[in-house]
């Protein structure tokens, strides 16, 4: 085989083999577009990758219903994790733990993925609501795992609306209800009661220039 031809076997060769690699990158959970660093908090441990976490506070700052923690769990071992506890180390609340089924551990199946947050998935729910909690701020959360341990990050804290409105507390306490103030009707009427008191004393002034008419009469008797 000459030189030319056996250089155009070996350049074939070649992008076989990058196309190949570059397709096994694309598959299963480690895959290079779960590798993307996303906006929201992220870290990986050993089999064990977190993604999108956050603390969702209650929509508005005046309800006093508990926070959750959202995230994303990723297993790329073979052998299933359970998620064993999560803490918030800085911050008085505690964390409670609630598999999708609603019993039992959560379990992140080897290969697999589980959602925190969200109607119909696993919930972690901070009971202690807002205290030490502040949107905006960043607060450190630990997941603590059956095989790999504590995976640590630190998370955006942000209210339940727009987006994370749908992975946010599903329990949400009313608001104070605003009774104590004076009602649109009842200041109405309360007006319209302060301008008949004008109405009254116009009369005063009628009354005045009925003197002054008598005193006119009585001089014209003189």
């Amino acid at each position: 085989m000459s030189r030319s031809l056996r250089r155009g076997a070996l350049a074939a060769a070649a992008l076989v083999l990058s196309i190949g690699s570059l397709a096994a990158c694309g598959a299963g959970n480690d895959a290079q577009t779960l590798q993307i660093k996303p906006d929201n908090a992220a870290a990986e441990k050993g089999d064990i990758q977190v993604q999108n976490a956050l603390v969702i506070t209650q929509p508005v700052r005046e309800a006093k219903g508990p926070a959750v923690v959202s995230a994303t769990l990723f297993n790329n071992g073979t052998a299933p994790q359970t998620l064993d506890a999560i803490t918030l180390p800085g911050a008085s609340g505690t964390v409670k733990l609630k598999a999708a089924e609603g019993s039992g551990k959560i379990v992140v199946p080897g290969g697999g993925s589980i959602i925190l947050g969200g109607k119909g998935n696993a919930s972690a729910v901070i009971e202690n609501g807002r205290e030490g909690l502040e949107n905006g701020a960043a607060q450190e959360v630990v997941f603590q795992f059956s095989r790999t341990g504590d995976v640590g990050l630190e998370a955006f804290v942000v209210p339940a609306t727009g987006y994370f409105g749908e992975y946010g507390p599903s329990e949400r306490p009313a608001l104070p209800s605003p009774s104590t103030s004076p009602s649109p009707s009842a200041s109405a009427s309360g007006e319209a009661g302060g301008q008949a008191t004008p109405s009254r004393s116009a009369g005063t002034p009628s009354g005045t220039s009925a003197t002054p008419s008598g005193s006119a009469s009585h001089a014209a008797g003189h």
